[in-house]
Parts: C-alpha cells; sequence; structure tokens
C-alpha cells in the first residue's frame, strides 16, 4: 500500500474470513517505522526532456526522484547523440537552473532548465538525456544499466505484469566477465573484450552474479540449498550435474546482479512502455537490429554495434543467445504479476537467438530452453538489477 510521507500510525479494518464470508472485523490502529533498506540505490524515472519554441533554445527537463532512505541526493545530467551507446555531453553547471546540483529531497515533477543556446548545441529529437542521482551512500547503479519501468503487456498467453528494474542494455562481455571470474571462456567465435562473452552454462551465469555483487559490496541473489551465497562454500560438483539446478533459490529483494526472468527479458525486449510492438527487438527490419545468420559472417561481434530498442538496449535480437532464469515450460494462463518461471523442469530459458541462426529465432517472443550445465558457442547472458 502507498504510505503518505510523514505518517506516525494508520488505521486498518482487520478481518478475519470463514467459507469465504467476513466472520469477525474490527478497527487497529497500527504504528508506523521506517526501516533503512542497506545499498539501496536512489531512483531516478519519468525523465522527459523538451525544447521550448520561442526561440530562447532552452530545454526544459522533468523527472521523479525517489531514495528509500530520505537521503539527500546530488543531481546531474548527460546526453547522448548515438542512441544511447553513450552519455558523454555534460551541459555546463553554469548554464543550468531549477532541481538541478546538490542535497536534493525526493520528489515529483521535478524540473531543470537548461540554457542550451549558451554552448551552441543544435539539438534535435535524437538527443537523449539521463538524469543522475547520487546519496553518497548507495553504490551507483552502474553507467551502462537502464531503468525499465514496469509495465504490462501480453505474452501470446496471459497478461502479464513486471515491475520496474534495471537492465544492462549490453550483453555482458568477455572483459566483464574476465574481471570476476579470472578467464575468458569464449573460442574462435569473435574474441576481444567487447564481445560478448560465451561458452558460458546457466550455472556460470548463477556464480558470476553472486561473485560480482559480493565484489562491489551487494547482496547476492543467488543461494545454493543450505549453503549460503558465496559460491566459495557450494559442494564441489554443484556445477556439473544438470539436476542440482533446483538446489538454487534466488532472494529476489537482493540488491546484487542477476539474470532476468523471463517475463522481464521480454519485456524489455519488447520496449519496456515504449514499445512499438516490433518483430525483432527495436525494428521490423532484423538487420537493424540483430547479427543473425545472413548478416554475421559466421562469428560474433562487439555488443551495441546495431541499433538499439526502444529503451535503448543493444543486441535482444541476435549476437548470442541470453540464459533467462525461469526453468522451461508452457505459459500459464490467468494473468500474472512478476512470474518467475514453471516450478519443475529440466531446462532453463534462453532468449534473443544467435548469429547463427535465422531471423525467427530472433524475434522477441520465440523461446526454447538448454540443460544448464552445457554451454555454446553462442549463448552468453546480461544482467538485471532490482529497482528500489
Amino acid at each position: 500500500m502507498d504510505i503518505p510521507s510523514g505518517s506516525n500510525y494508520l488505521r486498518l479494518r482487520l478481518s478475519s474470513k470463514f467459507d469465504g464470508s467476513t466472520k469477525y472485523a474490527h478497527w487497529d490502529y497500527v504504528k508506523v517505522e521506517k526501516t533503512p533498506i542497506p545499498n539501496a540505490a536512489p531512483v531516478v524515472s519519468n525523465v522527459t526532456a523538451s525544447q521550448r519554441t520561442d526561440g530562447s533554445k532552452i530545454v526544459d527537463i522533468w523527472y521523479d526522484l525517489f531514495d528509500a532512505n530520505d537521503e539527500l541526493c546530488d543531481i546531474s545530467v548527460k546526453l547522448s547523440d548515438n542512441g544511447g551507446a553513450s552519455y558523454e555531453i555534460i551541459p555546463s553547471p553554469a548554464h543550468l537552473s531549477g532541481d538541478f546540483g546538490d542535497d536534493l529531497p525526493s520528489g515529483s515533477n521535478k524540473h531543470i532548465v537548461w540554457n542550451a543556446g549558451a554552448e551552441s548545441y543544435t539539438l534535435d529529437t535524437s538527443y537523449l538525456y539521463r538524469v543522475y542521482a547520487d546519496d553518497g551512500y548507495s553504490p551507483p547503479m552502474p553507467e551502462n544499466f537502464v531503468l525499465v519501468e514496469g509495465g504490462s503487456f501480453n505474452n501470446g498467453t496471459s497478461n502479464v505484469t513486471v515491475s520496474s528494474f534495471y537492465m544492462d542494455k549490453y550483453e555482458l562481455t568477455q572483459s566483464g566477465y574476465q574481471a570476476v571470474m579470472g578467464s575468458n571462456p569464449a573460442l574462435n567465435y569473435g574474441v576481444g573484450s567487447n564481445y560478448p562473452v560465451y561458452y558460458v552454462s546457466w550455472f556460470n551465469a548463477i556464480e558470476y552474479c553472486n561473485r560480482r555483487s559480493m565484489q562491489e559490496g551487494l547482496t547476492p541473489c543467488y543461494g545454493y540449498s543450505s549453503y549460503g551465497t558465496n559460491p566459495d562454500n557450494w559442494p564441489a560438483g554443484w556445477n556439473t550435474n544438470s539436476s542440482n539446478h533446483t538446489n538454487v533459490s534466488c532472494n529476489w529483494t537482493a540488491n546484487g546482479y542477476r539474470l532476468p526472468t523471463e517475463m522481464e527479458w521480454m519485456f524489455a525486449a519488447r520496449g519496456g512502455n515504449l514499445t512499438h510492438n516490433y518483430t525483432y527487438s527495436g525494428s521490423n527490419d532484423i538487420n537493424a537490429v540483430a547479427w543473425y545468420t545472413s548478416n554475421s559472417g559466421s562469428a560474433a561481434h562487439s555488443v551495441g554495434t546495431k541499433a538499439a530498442n526502444e529503451l535503448g538496449i543493444f543486441d535482444m535480437s541476435g549476437n548470442v543467445w541470453e540464459w533467462n532464469w525461469d526453468i522451461y515450460g508452457s505459459y500459464p494462463s490467468g494473468t500474472q504479476t512478476d512470474p518467475h518461471g514453471a516450478t519443475s523442469g529440466s531446462t532453463r530459458v534462453r532468449r534473443g537467438g544467435g548469429w547463427g541462426h535465422d531471423a525467427n529465432y530472433c524475434t522477441v517472443s520465440y523461446r526454447n530452453g538448454g540443460s544448464v550445465a552445457n554451454y555454446f558457442f553462442n549463448l552468453g547472458f546480461r544482467c538485471v538489477r532490482v529497482s528500489p
């Protein structure tokens, strides 16, 4: 429920039910106490920007800011002129005013005014804007992570609602994997620091997520049976027997790295709330957004070299397949909210298609499953983080 800011008590109607009928009901008062959320990064959402048409060249930037612990935040702005591949244009603070700078509280409809004309920028609708918030306490979200604001869609069988989350706009690179795991498994099908990692099993992806979380001081998402979250403490052979995959559990509120659920992946691939309902992620023209069998030259390519989708996320069609969290199974019927997949099965979901497959495998709707202990020359993954 939404609790008004500053509330000390709530009056609730508490009911007991038997055979579908309310038998007992009374009103009670519940004290409201705020519990700090450790390492919860501030969230900036609903960013919009428009240039005034009065000839002043002033740009109005609007956004919402939320910090779970009510810390004051330092606000900055960056622009991208390459479709979101990087945000390297930094307006001069001398030409910014409004809800910008140091020590700003959470709130909605915050407004930054940028005198772009004073910096001789010729802006058009191709520019993308990003507002950054730093509360000085929370580990910042990585620069290449994109906020996917929650929403609803139909997966072809049922209506699905997913909550907001952050997703890496790139498939995990070989250099990113090696920095955490100490080695690069990729071989023969595109090797380089900015190429997607491949030859990784689902178990490898799980271990990577926890080790990266631990390196960055975050709470790991995955536990193995009763052995905790540190992979160093997991039993020998945990990642060689496919049947062990059901021993892996996920803490869905932990702030560390994890694989996307299948429905998170599909929602983001479709473009989230900005979707144009394209066949592929970002376009109906597969050659614009994907490396696949007809244009790849039988190898992976550097991440982010095709066009991004509506959210600024790259390669969700083609390049390498991507592991998801879910056990592979039929979609359930009926409305779903933040589903985590089938409860039993022997394989885990793979999505997106790859450089060695035809176009029909690269659509936002195509899905299949893979054995969790196996690894392939065109199968990798990307990470997500929970949104506070």
